[in-house]
Order: structure tokens, then sequence, then C-alpha cells
């Protein structure tokens, strides 16, 4: 797993020395916001000609889903002292996943360790890598870097959006598309994203909002007080005769 994450960052080094970032800002980037989602859409941003702001409003609006990962790592790992910030750097997709797999906990602790360490040192590895040739390359339309950025993005997500039970994830991608192109000729770039952003919050709330309110009423039902007739039946004795 980290050899094969570790090749994808050719490809974010690549498109970000392609998207006039140096090589120091490209490594600063793989070293200290370690977040192939986030970077791809720092970079996407900054190519497509995006302030630095927008840029870093869309990083950090992908970046959240690894907060959400630390309450399932952290009775895990017990992480202490030096080790805290550590683990919290090494908090991603891959680490997340391979601990929360296993299930001894001990085999855990290890497959978060190994997975984390090993993705982030083949990750800078190739990023460099990736950096060094893109710088190379010259002008990156005539290699089509220019798309690159998008068509890694759309990598990302392909999966959450064909998989089993995906149908509302479809649904809210094709609604962020449509707000992202209708709003595309009015706005800076990157600002598309935030707003297509909004799409997937709704759609978060509106269905909350009926599965609360149907677990509410399902609660309720089950706290009601039995009727007469389902008492009375309750009251009476079998046909069998057993109480």
């Amino acid at each position: 797993m980290s050899v094969a994450t570790g090749l994808y960052g050719v490809s974010f080094g690549a498109l970000s020395v392609a998207a006039g970032l140096s090589l120091p800002q490209t490594m600063a980037l793989s070293l200290l916001m370690f977040s192939g989602g986030s970077q791809f859409a720092f970079v996407g941003v900054l190519g497509a000609g995006g302030a630095a702001g927008a840029a870093i409003a869309t990083a950090g609006l992908l970046g959240v889903r690894n907060g959400l990962y630390g309450p399932q790592v952290a009775p895990l790992l017990h992480a202490r002292g030096w080790r805290r910030p550590l683990a919290a750097q090494l908090t991603i997709d891959e680490s997340t996943a391979v601990a929360t797999a296993q299930r001894d906990p001990a085999a855990g602790r290890v497959g978060f360790w190994w997975t984390g360490v090993g993705v982030f040192v083949m990750w800078n590895l190739f990023t460099l890598g990736g950096a060094v040739v893109g710088d190379a390359l010259g002008d990156p339309r005539r290699y089509g870097l220019d798309a690159a950025a998008a068509a890694a993005f759309l990598a990302l997500v392909w999966p959450r959006v064909t998989g089993p039970g995906a149908r509302l994830a479809q649904l809210v991608a094709a609604g962020a598309v449509l707000v992202a192109l209708a709003v595309t000729p009015f706005v800076p770039a990157g600002v598309p994203v935030l707003l297509a952003a909004i799409v997937a919050i709704v759609a978060g709330m509106l269905v909350r909002g009926p599965a609360t309110t149907d677990r509410e009423e399902t609660d309720e039902a089950g706290d009601a007080e039995p009727d007469e007739t389902t008492a009375g039946s309750a009251d009476r004795p079998d046909p069998e005769g057993t109480p």
C-alpha cells in the first residue's frame, strides 16, 4: 500500500510545479499537509488561476475527514508524549483503514505505524521525483498536465460514486457538477468548488433530518403505553395454558 500510494505522489509533484509552485513549496505541501486529496485540490485551484484563499479553503474542506479519523484510532494507539503529534500527522485514509481492519488491537497498532510511516516516506520521495521531472518538462500543456489535476481528483472520488449503494453519492455529485458549471463564468477560480461542496452539506442535512425524525418516532412508539387490546391479551393465558 505504501508503494502504490507513493507512486501516486509522482503525479502530484509534477502537477505542483506545473501549477507554478517551486520545488521547496511542493515538498512543504507533502511534508506538512500530507493529504493527497487536499494537496491535489490546492494545486488544482492555483493552477486554474484561483486565489490563495480559495485554494486554502478548498484544501481545508477536503482535509476535514482526516480529523474524523482521530476518534477511531486514538483509543487504539494510546499515543502519549511525542508520539501523539506524530500519530496525528500519520492519521490518513490508508493508516486508518489498515489499523481499524485488524481484530487484534496490537496488530492494529502495528498496522497503523507501518502504514503511516511507509506512506509518508514513499509519498515524499515520489513527490520529489515528480517535481524534479515536472520542472524539466517545460510547458505542462504539451503533456496534458494542465488538465491532470482534475483527472487525478476524479480518480480519487470515482470509487466512492460507483460502488454498491452509491446512488445518493451519484445524485450529490451530479448536483455539485451543475452548481459548479452554473457559477464558473461568474466567480473566480476555486470558488465553484467551494459552492459545489454546499450541495453535499445540504444533502447531508436533508438525509439526516428525515432519518433522525424516523428514529425519534420509532423510539416514542416503543416507549408508548400498551393499548387495552394488547394489555388484555398479554394478561390472558394462551390456549396451551402457559401464562
